[in-house]
């Protein structure tokens, strides 16, 4: 289940605890009424059927800021993306602190959803030079913001490689009777729990599964007489 659904559901639950049971129907009505506002506004041009200035016009007059909450969650939709990108821009400064929110701090849309908005509104005229302004601006933390999630992404998959290849050098110490006893108990754990991982086995349902592992443990952690299995 997606972030997206999971906040849905908990609206809903906070929805019936406060004694309202239409609540789940009301949101349904919403976003199907700004699903059809926003298929409306589209043109055609020379790629067919698409989004263009006068879309943003028209979302500007047909949808309100009390929508922005549904139409972060149209970004979801592949169908709607694009079409809630140009809704949401069509909001101006309305639409610039969720959007910035929503991708920075609760990442419930994608940095480049949240910088193409920004751009949008930077390029509609309905939006006051001011307004043009801020969502310039919040495109530079949100770019900012995009390429430091890149490098921290990139320095973890680094500690994530040098982490798998010191549980595999810990494995090849264990195929070695001579050079088990140099790991600790923590670091057998660690290439046992790896073993049955690549084994699918971290839920053994039938007998041997089960005595499979059990004597993978003996041998592996516990250091008794036996061969392991190869991790």
């Amino acid at each position: 289940m997606s972030l997206q659904c999971f906040r849905m559901l908990a609206m809903i639950v906070l929805s019936l605890t406060a004694g309202r049971p239409t609540f789940a129907a009301e949101t349904k009505a919403s976003t199907f009424r700004i699903r059809q506002i926003i298929l409306h506004s589209r043109h055609l041009g020379a790629h067919g059927m698409g989004y263009n200035g006068e879309s943003l016009t028209e979302l500007s007059r047909k949808l309100t800021p009390a929508d922005i909450p549904a139409m972060i969650l149209l970004l979801g939709d592949t169908e709607l993306r694009v079409g809630a990108q140009f809704a949401l821009a069509s909001q101006c400064e309305a639409a610039i602190s969720p959007v910035r929110e929503a991708a920075m701090q609760d990442e419930q849309i994608s940095a480049l959803d949240a910088d193409d908005i920004m751009s949008l509104i930077v390029d509609f005229s309905g939006c006051t030079p001011g307004t043009q302004q801020n969502a310039s601006a919040a495109r530079k933390d949100i770019d900012a913001y995009r390429e430091e999630q890149q490098v921290r992404r990139k320095e973890q998959a680094k500690r994530q490689a040098a982490e798998d290849e010191r549980i595999q050098k810990n494995a090849l110490k264990i195929l070695d009777p001579n050079r088990r006893k140099e790991l600790t108990r923590s670091e057998r754990e660690e290439v046992f729990k790896r073993s049955v991982k690549a084994l699918g086995l971290e839920n053994p349902q039938t007998a041997e599964q089960k005595e499979m592992v059990q004597r993978m443990y003996r041998t592996m952690v516990l250091d008794e007489p036996g061969t392991p299995p190869r991790p």
